[in-house]
């Protein structure tokens, strides 16, 4: 069987706002490598070396990026999804690419490699036409829902109302195919919300007797789709490092856990490390800093006296300046944060952190949670940012500011105060 791969990476990914204004929300870095990355080495580690990558929003980052695929060993090649009309949609750009079957991944997400070794070897002994990987979940609502009879999938549903669950099985959006779903694909209608779904293509085959297979599987699957998920998949990456130190670490830096140090960085005296950490490349940490938690650190980020970071991701070419604190935080790349500028992660009252996503104010789950800071955005000295706020790209906070509300892109806060001035001398 000549098996190849197909990874989904169109979309705007407009719930992982500020951070996808200028990025594709699959190359969202996490642990020091794009998501989509990951889904790449992970096919690449299968035997699975041809891969098409869908690509429409900001696809020349992930083009400038990947290439022809060559360095990671793969064979990568580009389709633009001209418009954003659903997954069916984005799958039947690779008509011409099949020869006997593909598998299809959606690039936000991050997953056991195991999974793909165990649905490979399931598809070839089981031949369906279609293969579905499915996990059981606690609240399959919020998911493509799976109905099995014995391991044929017999009906799908959409995001169910909690009364109408046909089962806890949700659909993860990983499939092989072959090329009988581009035939179901040219006759599938356009969906209520204007789309053309695949889980309507799949329909058309179970319809039509074929054999659409589901496969449970126990391994790990995590989707990436909200601001706070991207620091929880961060944890969970970085808690997998081993140490390796190619950059200078100074005398009188204490380290207590794991710690990936690249080329060109520099660790200065003082430094307190605690946690799994990754340090990109031409980095400057330090002196007397305090790094806790499991952090990343983008290329070219410069850290630096007395300041405190725990459990963040920092993009590249972001700069934290002295006496500043940032916790449970994603900040975009090329960042200014000002001296003495406080991100808060806790609430007075200990109750978890909510956050707004597309208009709607979310409960996060998260305890701790900071501040989610888009591209090019800049603090000025001792500005604080109370847990869960977002501030768009290019924006400005200015000095003394306490921020408790959300701000949008290209946008300047600013403290008008009143001064007194008085003569010393004048006993008035």
């Amino acid at each position: 069987m000549n098996l190849k791969a197909v990874i989904l990476s169109a979309g705007e990914g407009t719930r992982m706002r500020p951070l996808t204004i200028t990025k594709p929300k699959t190359m969202l870095p996490v642990a020091g490598k794009p998501i989509i990355r990951y889904n790449i080495e992970a096919l690449r580690d299968c035997g699975v070396t041809d891969i098409l990558l869908i690509v429409g929003y900001k696809e020349e980052m992930v083009k400038n990026y990947f290439k022809d695929g060559k360095e990671l060993g793969v064979n990568i090649s580009y389709k633009t999804q001209k418009d954003l009309e659903g997954t069916a949609n984005a799958i039947g750009y690779a008509k011409d690419f099949i020869e006997d079957s593909i598998i299809v991944l959606n690039g936000d997400i991050i997953l056991d490699v195991s999974i793909l070794s165990e649905i490979i070897s399931n598809y070839e002994n089981s031949n369906p036409d279609t293969l579905m990987v499915l996990k059981e979940v606690e609240d399959p609502t919020r998911f493509g829902v799976v109905e099995l009879k014995d391991d044929h999938v017999v009906n799908i549903v959409e995001k169910p109302e909690k009364d109408k669950v046909p089962s806890n099985l949700a659909n993860t959006g990983i499939y092989i195919f072959n090329k009988d779903i581009f035939e179901k694909i040219e006759k599938t209608p356009e969906s209520p919300r204007g789309e053309y779904e695949i889980t309507d293509s799949l329909s058309m085959q179970i319809q039509e007797g074929k054999f659409v297979k589901g496969y449970i599987t126990e391994k790990e699957w995590l989707d990436i789709g909200k601001p706070w998920e991207l620091i929880e998949i961060n944890e969970k990456l970085l808690g997998q490092i081993k140490t390796n130190i190619k950059g200078k670490i100074e005398t009188g830096v204490t380290i207590h856990g794991e710690l990936v140090l690249e080329e060109g960085s520099v660790i200065k005296s003082g430094v307190y490390i605690e946690g799994s950490v990754y340090i990109g490349k031409n980095c400057d940490i330090g002196p007397n800093s305090y790094i806790r938690g499991n952090s990343y650190f983008g290329d070219n980020v410069h850290v630096g006296n007395a300041v405190e970071i725990k459990n963040s991701i920092i993009m590249e070419d972001t700069n934290v300046s002295h006496l500043s604190y940032v916790g449970d935080s994603v900040l975009g790349s090329n960042c200014n944060i000002a001296a003495g500028t406080n991100i808060a992660n806790l609430r007075f009252d200990n109750k978890t952190v909510k956050t707004v996503i597309k208009d709607k104010k979310i409960d996060s789950g998260r305890r701790k949670l900071g501040a989610i800071v888009g591209d090019y955005t800049k603090t000025g000295i001792n500005s604080s940012l109370s847990p869960g706020v977002k501030v768009g790209s290019n924006s400005s906070i200015g000095s003394n500011v306490l921020l408790n509300d959300d701000i949008g892109s290209n946008t300047r806060v600013l403290v008008k105060q009143e001064h007194i001035i008085q003569n010393k001398g004048n006993n008035e």
